[in-house]
């Protein structure tokens, strides 16, 4: 049966864009079917992806707007050998569009439906802000990863995300939940960041992942060759930890 994740966080920065290519291409090297869809008018997860956004003629915006399958517009990541769902600038218009018609909020559930069982992973890389587009996100999801870093204004922001979750979970998606807190750019000679760390560990317990996303200049590298960690530096820290959390995503799934 397919798991929907959708990467959310209202704060920019915190390595959403970087946990969904990277995640998507850890799930893939374990032997699973994904689909990555990016969410997020920047387009960065269909740079990072390999794929030059500028070049589209067919994009997430087009499905949402209901002119065009989900089955016309995904692409194959080549280095990530993943299914993409590309996005570009074409998708900051997407919100005034879909203001006026029927079902906004579900536009996307509705476009998964016909190939929801072609995967086992569907992820949805969503903008840092809580508009139109992410809470489709939101509404085609089962759960939400969310990516953070370990300082204190995250701990602020996450407040307002919870809040909206249980707002979506009130109003139109019964089923959604938080997946897992995933601490991202660690550095554990941070005092700070520790604290903060054990303060999540406290608040949420089994809810914060186990693996940790380090620091790494790997991760930080690969986008700019438009690959994942994976196919840059396997063996480096951050290619590792992110092999580590597809394991542990994969273990709550089975």
């Amino acid at each position: 049966m397919v798991k929907i994740l959708a990467i959310a966080n209202q704060k920019g920065g915190v390595g959403k864009t970087t946990t969904g290519i990277n995640l998507a291409a850890s799930l893939v090297e374990a032997g699973k079917r994904v689909l990555l869809i990016d969410l997020d008018p920047q387009g960065n997860t269909t740079m990072g992806s390999g794929i030059d956004k500028r070049s589209l003629q067919q994009t997430v915006y087009h499905v949402l707007l209901g002119e065009q399958p989900l089955t016309e517009v995904r692409i194959i990541s080549t280095p990530g050998k993943y299914d993409l769902i590309p996005a570009n600038q074409d998708l900051a218009g997407a919100e005034v569009e879909m203001v006026n018609l029927e079902q906004r909020e579900s536009r996307l559930k509705a476009a998964l439906q016909n190939v929801r069982e072609e995967y086992d992973f569907i992820l949805m890389d969503c903008p840092p802000a809580l508009n139109l587009l992410t809470l489709n996100g939101l509404c085609a999801a089962h759960s939400v990863v969310i990516p953070m870093q370990c300082e204190y204004f995250a701990l602020e922001g996450l407040s307002d995300l919870v809040n909206t979750i249980r707002k979506v979970r009130h109003n139109f998606n019964p089923i959604l939940k938080i997946e897992g807190l995933l601490r991202t750019m660690f550095d554990p000679r941070n005092v700070l960041a520790k604290q903060v760390s054990d303060q999540l560990q406290q608040h949420f317990g089994k809810k914060v992942y186990r693996t940790v996303i380090p620091r790494n200049i790997r991760l930080a590298e690969a986008p700019g060759f438009g690959v994942p960690v994976l196919f840059h530096d396997k063996l480096s820290k951050g290619a590792q930890a992110y092999l580590a959390l597809a394991k542990e995503i994969m273990d709550a799934a089975a």
